[in-house]
């Protein structure tokens, strides 16, 4: 059964040592019907319900925060990824990205609120709940008349999450478990329902799932809510358990599987964040295109200079690039749930088991278009200049949500590290094989290199050739560290931090273009030409990036005839025949842009 699986559905990573040919990705532009109607029906009520009262979330008003929380789940929006059976709308996993992606452009209050909701507020008891507590819970979760959060962070554990101190402990009639401890950032707290807690169990290695419901008269009290830099609406504080009790059937899962529940729930929530980064993206770009071509200065709207043409330019370059990944890794999330499903695994096992295949992909999207949108919204602020420094215009406040992106759902800085982690494991485990094409790197090193000049005369032919080069480039570093230092790789953070920003940018470059490589065969080149320059362009700026971590990686753990030969293999892997003319890509982006006077991809 597992065979058929392996054989039929591309796994999790290996996207770098397995060509991929643009039939094979999905893309936005395969939306269907049916997703395109939802994308409408999450814009109006985006559009009627949300960005009309920005200065309502602005102002803190966390009653406006769940009054709107309600009208998302009247319409269905709440229960977009939960089962028929339970009162969902049951929808794939790409209908479900989507409709985060469209829900979260207008603030990152609602966006915050619904992410924690529908994601690790409802979505522990879909994938781990016993048939009863999903029966008892899930409906009134997905319909929005409860509400959910998820208790995970404590003041001494962060990014540790297995170092929990809230303790869970069982009854003397063994009927309930008696949770006491703090529990911090805990989003939705102010008008939720339930929560699920993760505590430990005497001196159990691994933490344990439990759902609590929140009774303000079973030990459960709240600090007020925080002040925080962004995402003001989105209802956040301190909980705290005083000897809470705890039905034992409200266990999730098993004993000791806290920590795997925490993990996995955090890797749906990573795709689900990068996805949720996008429509504010296309706002603030949006919103800078506007003003660019309103706004007058030395006689001329300020479009028409280059020094705002290039910023409008890589704006929307990095937000096409990061739809065209973000849809290319939910689309294989699906087809691997699919298949599962398709053996006879059941739904709730194929999810679990088809995210967590990907959780390389997930963890690269969480940080790319998170770091993204903040570079985005502080272009937005400086295209405006004065008018976006003020509360007057949607600008600051979108940098302000942004900042919140890069450090929940575990910190880009563990995620990195986890990205290149997981790829090693899986490669250690015959998942993945790094060490096949790492060895043949390693003999291009020793070989002479070909002088023949290449016929470049089909579209992104150079391109891709050189997306293949950059894969060696990312084998030829991370294969050497792992050599040099086995187990022991963990502990050399930065490096596995320059490793991975070349991963991030390989699986970034080469999804942008195989996304335009398609729509280019069926609208004709001709017609796609803006893409095709943010193709170009995207890739022309991941190639510097790889150079530079490259030698970073390189400096730092070898020496001598080594480096000088890893640096020379450097310099032929991120090698341009035919260098593109950065400054026309960004002039042929920018034009279309101020004359649809939006983000128009």
């Amino acid at each position: 059964m597992a065979d058929t699986i392996e054989k039929d559905v591309t796994r999790g990573g290996q996207f770098l040592v397995k060509e991929t040919k643009s039939e094979d990705i999905f893309t936005p532009e395969d939306f269907s019907e049916e997703q395109l109607m939802m994308k409408q029906t999450v814009k109006e009520f985006v559009d009627k319900e949300i960005w009309p009262n920005k200065n309502r979330f602005e102002n803190k008003d966390y009653a406006f925060t769940e009054e709107c929380m309600r009208k998302a789940g009247e319409l269905g929006l709440l229960g977009v990824a939960v089962p028929e059976e339970y009162g969902g709308l049951g929808m794939g996993f790409v209908s479900t990205m989507l409709v985060c992606d469209y829900i979260s452009g207008a603030t990152g209050s609602f966006s915050t609120a619904f992410g924690a909701h529908t994601g690790i507020g409802t979505m522990p008891i879909t994938l781990y709940g016993t048939e009863e507590q999903k029966k008892k819970y899930v409906p009134k979760l997905a319909s929005g008349e409860w509400f959910g959060s998820y208790c995970l962070t404590e003041p001494g554990a962060g990014s540790d999450a297995n170092s929990g101190k809230t303790k869970a402990v069982l009854s003397e009639d063994g009927t309930h478990y008696k949770i006491t401890g703090q529990k911090m950032w805990i989003s939705n707290a102010g008008f939720c329902s339930l929560f699920i807690v993760f505590a430990r169990i005497g001196d159990d290695k691994n933490i344990t799932g439990f759902i609590v419901e929140n009774d303000p008269n079973n030990g459960i009290s709240m600090n007020e809510e925080e002040h925080k830099l962004g995402i003001r609406a989105s209802s956040t504080r301190q909980v705290f358990f005083n000897e809470t009790k705890v039905p034992v059937e409200n266990m999730l899962s098993e004993r000791g599987n806290g920590f795997k529940i925490a993990m996995n729930a955090l890797n749906v929530g990573r795709i689900k964040l990068g996805a949720a980064c996008l429509d504010a993206q296309r706002r603030v770009t949006s919103g800078a295109v506007k003003y660019a071509n309103e706004r007058i200065q030395f006689n001329t709207p300020i479009a028409n200079f280059g020094a705002i043409r290039s910023k409008l330019a890589e704006m929307a370059t990095s937000c096409y690039a990061g739809e065209s990944a973000s849809y290319r890794a939910g689309k294989s999330i699906e087809d691997r749930i699919n298949a599962r499903v398709a053996e006879g695994v059941s739904h709730q096992e194929a999810e679990l088991k088809g995210v967590e295949e990907f959780a390389i992909e997930c963890s690269i999207l969480k940080v790319a278009i998170s770091e993204d949108v903040q570079n985005c919204s502080d272009e937005g602020i400086q295209i405006l200049g004065g008018m976006g420094f003020s509360e007057d215009t949607p600008m600051e406040s979108a940098w302000r949500d942004a900042r919140i992106a890069r450090i929940y759902e575990g910190t880009n800085e563990i995620n990195r590290m986890l990205s290149v982690g997981m790829l090693v494991k899986k490669a250690m485990k015959g998942h993945v094989d790094l060490l096949g094409p790492a060895m043949k790197v390693a003999e291009e090193l020793m070989g002479i290199p070909d002088f023949n000049t290449p016929d470049y005369s089909e579209l992104f032919a150079e391109e891709k050739e050189l997306i293949a080069k950059l894969k060696k480039a990312f084998l030829m570093v991370a294969g050497s560290a792992v050599q040099k230092y086995g187990p022991d790789l963990d502990a050399h953070q930065q490096l596995l931090m320059a490793a991975s920003d070349i991963l991030i940018e390989i699986y970034m470059a080469e999804s942008t273009i195989l996304r335009t490589e398609k729509l280019a065969k069926s609208k004709g080149a001709e017609n796609v030409k803006e893409q095709i320059a943010m193709a170009q362009l995207y890739l022309y700026k991941a190639v510097d990036i790889v150079n530079a971590k490259g030698k970073e990686g390189i400096a730092s753990f070898t020496e001598g005839d080594e480096q000088r030969m890893m640096l020379m293999g450097l310099r032929r892997f991120t090698k341009y025949t035919n260098l593109p003319n950065v400054v026309a890509l960004r002039e042929t982006i920018a034009s279309k842009l101020i004359e649809e006077n939006q983000y128009c991809f």
